[in-house]
């Protein structure tokens, strides 16, 4: 292809060049014309790609820089370390086990670190999960006996979340957060009146005798409800376990204490439920003695937030289709 110099001549030369026949001549322009044409389009798209790979790179760096763990700044004096424990406890969310446990094994393993506030606003969710915080927990005040890790519930701190709690030295709640709901649920759908009515029959094959007990398209069986109970009593019983060992004689003694009930942070309070009512800046301040707070919650980078969202969000919908009546701490 002519660059836009070879197709640019003056008039003398185009004189020099003009062929004796008028419709030679008006080819020749006609081609030029379209070539110098051509390689102004080529030019303006160069411009649109290159603008188009500035403005991708300028995004890359901006949510590269919105995933740099924002944690490290102040690490170099003492500082009261936050670890934040954020809607719903399960694998996946910004809750899960392996995200608070990082955190809290960043803070404790920091030498500048001189208390934690483990910062709770959280309905429940997993006994699984909560229960391998509630262990990592232990393990690391065992490992390192002079800090001390203190749980502050804000809106909700209730069932896993409090599970969760449970470990800590000491746990504050503001007066109207709510608190407790100490029990295990598991809920469904029954849809065998409805298949009735449609006239549509339910086909279900299986290996094993009751291996498609809880399914909401079948009838209930007396003695598959019967075992559910009972999974459910031991899964509430390890519960109860761990929340007396952890907050001990605090406790009053109150038959609705593990009956499921939740209550405010000033009911809590009677109940030896929490320690006292305070937030997170007044535990820093005044418990702890050190004011410099540090958030050592990992930041997960944006890309893989959202792949893990969308994947989450995927595979939740077809087990919660496919698994009725989960247990929750909820």
């Amino acid at each position: 292809m002519l660059s836009a110099v070879n197709v640019n001549l003056g008039d003398d030369q185009l004189s020099d060049m003009r062929p004796e026949s008028s419709k030679e001549w008006k080819i020749i322009e006609k081609t030029m014309l379209q070539m110098s044409a051509e390689s102004r389009r080529s030019r303006r798209w160069g411009i649109f790609f290159k603008l188009l790979t500035f403005t991708y790179l300028f995004v890359l760096l901006y949510l590269f820089n919105m995933s740099v763990d924002t944690s490290a700044i102040n690490k170099g004096g003492a500082h009261t370390a936050i670890v934040d424990v954020n809607g719903v406890i399960a694998a996946n969310e910004d809750a899960a086990a392996d995200v608070i446990v990082t955190g809290l094994r960043g803070a404790f393993e920091d030498q500048n670190t001189k208390g934690i506030i483990l910062r709770i606003n959280s309905p429940g969710g997993s006994p699984v999960q909560s229960g391998y915080v509630y262990d990592e927990i232990k393990r690391l005040r065992a490992i390192y006996p002079d800090i001390k890790l203190y749980a502050v519930i804000g809106d909700i701190g209730a069932s896993g979340a409090y599970y969760i709690a449970a470990a800590a030295d000491e746990i504050y709640a503001d007066k109207a957060s709510l608190v407790g709901s100490i029990g295990v649920t598991a809920a469904g759908f029954g849809f065998v009146d409805a298949l009735d009515k449609l006239g549509v029959k339910r086909r279900s094959y299986t290996s094993g005798e009751h291996k498609g007990f809880l399914d909401p398209f079948s009838p209930e069986n007396k003695d598959e409800v019967e075992f559910w109970k009972t999974v459910l009593s031991t899964t509430h019983n390890q519960f109860i376990g761990k929340v007396k060992e952890g907050r001990g004689d605090r406790l009053k003694d109150d038959p609705k204490l593990f009956s499921g009930l939740v209550w405010s942070g000033e009911q809590a309070l009677e109940l030896g439920l929490v320690d006292g009512l305070g937030s997170p800046g007044y535990v820093a301040r005044e418990i702890v003695g050190e004011e410099n707070i540090v958030d050592f919650t990992p930041k997960p980078d944006p890309f893989e937030r959202f792949t893990q969202r969308l994947g989450a969000s995927i595979g939740g919908a077809i087990s919660n289709n496919v698994v009725s009546g989960a247990m929750k701490l909820q």
